[in-house]
C-alpha cells in the first residue's frame, strides 16, 4: 500500500498529460499519483471564478481538503508543482502549509529578486498585446498548435493533448494570471514565503531551463532552508525528458521526512 499521496499542478498552457511520464516512474515507486489541473488549464473554468493568482491558491487549498479527507489512513500527503503550478505551490507553502506534509516546485528563480518576466509572459501583460497574442493562440488549429508544442520537446500525445485543450476560458485565464503577478507580487510572494513556517520544501531545478535561469534557483533554496534537486541537463519540462531521475530525487526527499 502507498505511504504517500503525491499531488501534481502542472502550469500554463498545460494539461496534467505533461506528467504521464513522471505518473509512471513514481507509481513504481509505489507512490499514488494525483494530477490536479488549473481551472481554465485543461479543466473547466467555472462561472464566476476569477482566475488569479490568490484564487488559484484558494482552489488548491479546496482541492487538497477534498483528497485529505478522501484518505483518512493518515498517509502523508506531498505536492509536486511546475511552471505556474510551482507559483501555485510557492503562494500554498506561504499562506497555507499545513495541508500538505511537503512541498517542492521548480522554476525558483520566480522568488528571485533579479527576476524579469521573460517575453513572451510580459506581452501577455501587456493591454491589448495580450488579447492580440491569445487570440491568435486559440484561433489557431489544433494540428498547428500541437507542432509547435512538439517542436518544444513534448510528445506527440501529450501535445494533441494540449493543442486540443487551448480554448478561449484558457486564453483569458493566461491574462488574468499574468496579470495578477507582476515582478513586484513575485517579491512580495518571495518574502512571504520566506518569513513562513512553510515546511519541508524541495526546489527543483532543470540546469537548461529557457524560461527561468538556473542560476537563480539556489539562492532561493538557501533563503528558503531547503534543499536543492538540480536535474542536469534538463529543460522546462524536465519530467518529459527525464522523469526517472526525477521521481528518485523526489522519493529520496520524502523519504528523509521519516
Amino acid at each position: 500500500m502507498p505511504t504517500n499521496t503525491c499531488i501534481l499542478v502542472h502550469g500554463n498552457p498545460e494539461t496534467d498529460a505533461i506528467w504521464e511520464l513522471l505518473d509512471a516512474s513514481l507509481t513504481a515507486h509505489d507512490v499514488e499519483v494525483v494530477r490536479l489541473s488549473p481551472p481554465g488549464f485543461g479543466a473547466p473554468l467555472p462561472d464566476g471564478f476569477t482566475p488569479n493568482a490568490s484564487n488559484y491558491c484558494e482552489w488548491l487549498v479546496t482541492e487538497l481538503g477534498e483528497i485529505r479527507t478522501s484518505r483518512p489512513d493518515g498517509r502523508a500527503i506531498d505536492i509536486v508543482g511546475h511552471d505556474w503550478g510551482a507559483g501555485h505551490v510557492y503562494r500554498l507553502a506561504a499562506t497555507r502549509p499545513d495541508v500538505v506534509r511537503s512541498w517542492a516546485a521548480d522554476i525558483a528563480g520566480l522568488l528571485h529578486p533579479d527576476y524579469v518576466w521573460h517575453d513572451a509572459a510580459t506581452a501577455w501583460m501587456t493591454p491589448g498585446v495580450g488579447e492580440e497574442i491569445v487570440g491568435a493562440m486559440v484561433s489557431m488549429s489544433v494540428a498547428e498548435r500541437a507542432a509547435t508544442y512538439i517542436d518544444l520537446g513534448l510528445t506527440d500525445a501529450m501535445a494533441h493533448d494540449m493543442a486540443a485543450a487551448m480554448d478561449a476560458d484558457t486564453g483569458r485565464a493566461i491574462l488574468e494570471l499574468y496579470r495578477s503577478s507582476p515582478e513586484p507580487e513575485l517579491r512580495s510572494l518571495a518574502d512571504e514565503l520566506a518569513a513562513a513556517d512553510h515546511g519541508p520544501g524541495l526546489i527543483i531545478t532543470a540546469s537548461d531551463d529557457a524560461y527561468v535561469a538556473a542560476a537563480l534557483a539556489a539562492p532561493v533554496a538557501e533563503r528558503l532552508g531547503v534543499d536543492e534537486l538540480v536535474l542536469a541537463g534538463q529543460g522546462h519540462w524536465w519530467m518529459v525528458t527525464d522523469p526517472d531521475a526525477a521521481a528518485d530525487g523526489l522519493v529520496a526527499f520524502w523519504s528523509s521526512l521519516g
